[in-house]
């Protein structure tokens, strides 16, 4: 990771405004989902936010630069939709510390790139977002007027000009609902974290999951992110130093009890287009979350209007299936998005890089 001294030493880490309410933009799509994990899952909420809060920290001072650290979105759609268990969830993650780890250290993701087209990968980011839609839309009829309520504080806030905002509008609005309800909890240090039983996850579940993240990550949070600070910030990341410090990120995280993670390209322009522009940001947002992670006790969650969250996947789901309208071949993406919903994740991947190849082929 010989990047990691390239930026301007002036420039490297500042807090001021823009860094603050840049350390929003990548909240954006990370709270709401970490929140649905935790009330639907056995994920253990203050560990995940250890484990955001540190490595936000870790990576800013790293790179210099407003990289994103967010849930593995493929792995955490499923675990949400009830097809992954946290065990499962923790071993596909620990599964691709270890070959994105590989990749990195070998300089190896172009040859993975060819082998997954574009077409795949916004079909898989297509499918998670049916796949949370759909997860999103059951959760929200158990409460139809916590849905409604959630829908329309997400409407507000595209009202208002901040559709990127409404997912952590309705957050902030549970919070507050649950906050009135059980009290204004005492900060608490999260204690050992969970074991998740390894052995038991092991099979066809898992690797579906890690399949499916695998497209997911080498396109957006590899390659996309490294053309982007490109863009943005005029800075040279190697998309193979990111995959190579998303598999150091999961060896350490998923033992903490965090959640399988990875950097993002639609992070760090949340990030840039609220204002950040160095790891100041990073740092921000990691001692908030370091901080959340004291008083999200059990008492707290327990009080969520879970309905209302069900708001907060749709509008997650929406934009994260928007990413479709991108793809160079709209009919097979769309089509592996379908294909996922009616079979799996998994399925869909491999029949989209054998169509994908097939197609590439036949047009040369």
């Amino acid at each position: 990771m010989g990047n990691f001294g390239d930026q301007p030493t002036r420039s490297r880490l500042e807090f001021d405004r823009g860094e603050l309410t840049g350390a929003i933009g990548d909240s954006v799509t990370v709270i709401p989902l970490i929140v649905a994990l935790a009330l639907l899952t056995e994920v253990s909420l203050p560990h995940v936010l250890v484990g955001f809060g540190v490595f936000q920290v870790l990576w800013g001072v790293a790179y210099g630069l407003p990289v994103s650290v967010e849930p593995m979105k493929a792995l955490a759609a499923l675990a949400i939709a009830g097809a992954l268990t946290y065990a499962e969830l923790a071993l596909a993650g620990l599964a691709l510390a270890v070959v994105l780890l590989a990749i990195g250290l070998s300089g190896t993701l172009s040859a993975v790139e060819r082998w997954i087209g574009d077409p795949v990968i916004r079909g898989i980011q297509f499918a998670v977002g049916l796949v949370l839609l759909e997860t999103g839309v059951r959760i929200g009829l158990e409460d139809p007027l916590f849905g409604v309520a959630g829908l329309a504080i997400a409407g507000l806030a595209v009202v208002v000009g901040r559709r990127e905002a409404g997912g952590l509008a309705v957050v902030a609005a549970c919070v507050a609902i649950a906050a009135w309800t059980a009290g204004v909890p005492t900060p608490t240090l999260p204690g050992a974290p969970p074991v998740p039983d390894l052995a038991s996850a092991v099979g066809w579940n898992a690797a579906e999951g890690a399949f499916a993240q695998l497209a997911m990550t080498v396109g957006n949070a590899a390659l996309a992110t490294s053309l982007l600070f490109a863009d943005r910030f005029d800075a040279d990341v190697s998309a193979d130093d990111l995959s190579t410090s998303m598999g150091v990120t999961n060896l350490l995280a998923v033992p903490m009890g965090a959640i399988p993670m990875c950097h993002g390209c639609d992070g760090v322009a949340g990030k840039h287009a609220f204002g950040a522009r160095t790891g100041g940001a990073n740092v921000l947002i990691g001692v908030g979350y370091l901080g959340a992670a004291l008083v999200a006790t059990p008492a707290l969650l327990a009080a969520f209007p879970v309905s209302m969250v069900g708001a907060v996947l749709a509008v997650v789901a929406v934009s994260l299936g928007s990413a479709v309208e991108e793809s160079s071949n709209l009919p097979l993406s769309v089509g592996i998005g379908v294909l996922a919903l009616v079979t799996n994740l998994g399925i869909a991947f491999l029949v989209g890089i054998v169509a994908d190849l097939a197609w590439t082929r036949l047009e040369r």
